[in-house]
């Protein structure tokens, strides 16, 4: 049975913010990793406006080998500490595709996640940033579809979203977990300061950290860094050359700085990849935020798919 906000029969997810098929875009491999059930918790530095079915569409920037490496390096440690060490990862890491759903049950802080001793302590491991966004009963789509992304949590549009719904298989992950809700009766209860409440005034235990998993740990955040540094340095020359376009040709280059908006802050994330952050306005009112990424979206941008009733984004 599913938990959180997400509507039965195979609907999208329903949050705070009256999402109906509510869709993130993040980098590789991070993306993939969490589609996979490898990945269990989406560090953010903003706490998740919904519950229930969260779809993953990964960005266009392809991933350097020595991040897949790093990252996969991470996971295998975290995973040794619960006695897991048959990992195996996504042949590919596909990008500007949708590649599947995760149901987003919860979000807690890093510290208690980091103390949360009713999960694994790989799981434990795994958040590394202000906000841990807790994932369940991965979904992959057979058959990934072609589509643009866009900044923050966005609604993906009706027909892709119909042509996607029967197209996901679930995923058995490693190590699959359930989050304990702190009130049954309540999907919307685990939430950041839910779960510290129970605590014991003693420490909880402290995974102890052999010299591999903090070569890891490091690891991984250096390529979350580095990956950020080029982003950052990819959205300035880009910005720039935009802005020259925009003088020559009377109009700005819309589609250089839409890509380069999903790239303008990226965080470890236990983690992952932080296509953007929402302004303070964009969380109070997330519908306005969604309908202003719908705007961008034009007829210009779909294509059919073949054998498919839906149209994506090129």
């Amino acid at each position: 049975m599913r938990r959180g906000g997400g509507g039965g029969g195979g609907g999208g997810g329903r949050g705070y913010g009256n999402y109906t098929n509510p869709c993130l875009t993040m980098h590789q491999p991070w993306a993939s990793l969490l589609v996979y059930g490898i990945k269990r918790i989406e560090g953010r530095s903003w706490t998740t406006p919904i519950r229930g079915r969260l779809w993953i569409h990964a960005a266009s920037k392809v991933p350097e080998e020595d991040t897949i490496k790093a990252m996969e390096d991470f996971y295998r440690e975290i995973y040794a500490v619960n006695g897991i060490t048959d990992l195996k990862f996504p042949e590919h890491y596909p990008v500007s595709r949708l590649l599947g759903c995760v149901e987003v049950v919860g979000c807690v802080k890093c510290e208690e996640l980091a103390s949360w001793e009713a999960v694994p302590e790989g799981v434990r491991l795994e958040g590394q940033t202000d906000f841990c966004w807790l994932c369940e009963q991965p979904q992959k789509l057979l058959v990934p579809f072609e589509m643009r992304g866009y900044q923050g949590v966005y609604n993906l549009e009706r027909k892709i979203h119909e042509a996607a719904i029967r197209g996901l298989v679930p995923v058995k992950g490693p190590m699959p977990v359930k989050f304990p809700l702190p009130n049954l009766q309540d999907p919307f209860s685990l939430k950041p300061g839910s779960i510290s409440v129970g605590f014991s005034d003693n420490k909880a235990s402290v995974v102890e950290k052999s010299e591999g998993l903090s070569a890891a740990i490091a690891g991984a955040r250096a390529a979350a860094t580095q990956f950020n540094k080029k982003d950052q340095n990819l959205l300035s020359n880009t910005t720039t050359n935009s802005y020259s376009n925009s003088t020559s040709s009377g109009r700005p280059d819309s589609k250089s700085l839409e890509e380069d908006k999903m790239l303008d802050s990226c965080s470890f994330g236990g983690s992952g990849e932080e296509a953007s952050v929402p302004s303070k306005a964009e969380q109070l009112n997330p519908i306005k935020c969604e309908e202003s990424s719908r705007r961008g979206q034009t007829r210009e941008d779909l294509k059919q798919i073949p054998g498919a009733s839906a149209k994506v984004f090129s």
